[in-house]
């Protein structure tokens, strides 16, 4: 195992969580917040609404002290861990974005995650994610096109793809991975068209030597992601498409612990003709701005 490997599988929840937390700060302050786009009547019934069936529970299953202590203690450990992304984003964003992609024609979305990063290295539209040179995996070829819900070929599109390497782990957020590893931005060419060059996902486990691994082992449940690819798939004048897609026979597609596949997510792959490795399309729908 070189250098890089033995570093990278030393990453620890609380490092990868901060470095989440860090990095949604960035973002949020980037955007100049988001808090003023809620009004208070919003606040107050959606606050009013958590807090009362938080109550609800504790009369109705008689909450104890111990176990009131435990989940107070629990807390804590989520905030000191920097797991807030973690845990929101693995246990409530795929309601969240269930809502907000509700009204869409297009091709399905589902959660970004806690490790997206913005401004991965540009490539050709046939180019290839960078890597590094003992990277392991079976390589992958993922082409497809990018247009319109009427049909519109969107030349100049952007793919924008990251995704976990062999072990599980993403660059920027586990030690001794180079800084964009399996992470790229793809433009479209006149057609609409892409052809993305990586290698295959392995499933992982989320991080459990943190607070939501403490979860997730008290409650006896599994941490298991199956394996996929991210994307953001984005044109001037239409809506930009956050998603994951999945490879079937995945034994954990019926089980995710995030609750992010979706059948119209999942791809068709096939031995790669031409050499070693796989093949598979898809295309991305996009909707217009409203």
């Amino acid at each position: 195992m070189s250098t890089s490997f033995e570093s990278e599988v030393t990453a620890k929840a609380a490092e990868s969580g901060a470095e989440a937390s860090a990095r949604f700060q960035e973002r949020m302050a980037a955007a100049g917040g988001r808090s003023g786009v809620v009004d208070t009547a919003r606040v107050n019934y959606l606050a009013s609404k958590v807090i009362k069936g938080l109550n609800d529970i504790v009369i109705e299953d008689k909450v104890s002290y111990e176990e009131y202590n435990a989940l107070k203690a629990w807390l804590i450990k989520v905030g000191a861990d920097g797991e807030w992304p973690l845990f929101l984003d693995v246990w409530l964003e795929h309601s969240v974005e269930e809502v907000a992609s509700a009204h869409r024609e297009g091709s399905k979305g589902t959660i970004e995650g806690p490790y997206y990063r913005e401004g991965s290295p540009e490539l050709e539209w046939n180019g290839t994610i960078p890597m590094r040179d003992d990277e392991p995996g079976n390589p992958l070829v993922f082409s497809g096109q990018v247009r319109a819900v009427d049909g519109t070929p969107l030349s100049g599109a952007k793919i924008e793809l990251w995704h976990a390497d062999d072990l599980g782990f993403y660059s920027q957020f586990a030690p001794g991975l180079p800084e964009w590893n399996l992470r790229g931005t793809w433009i479209a060419n006149e057609d609409g068209r892409f052809e993305i060059h990586t290698l295959r996902p392995a499933p992982y486990q989320i991080p459990t030597d943190g607070a939501c691994g403490q979860l997730i082992a008290a409650a006896g449940w599994h941490a298991w992601r199956p394996a996929h690819l991210h994307f953001k798939v984005s044109a001037p004048g239409y809506e930009l498409i956050t998603s994951q897609l999945y490879f079937p026979g995945d034994p954990h597609n019926e089980d995710d612990i995030a609750s992010a596949v979706k059948p119209e997510l999942m791809l068709d792959v096939k031995d790669n003709p031409a050499g070693e490795g796989f093949v598979t399309e898809y295309d991305f729908v996009l909707d217009p701005e409203s």
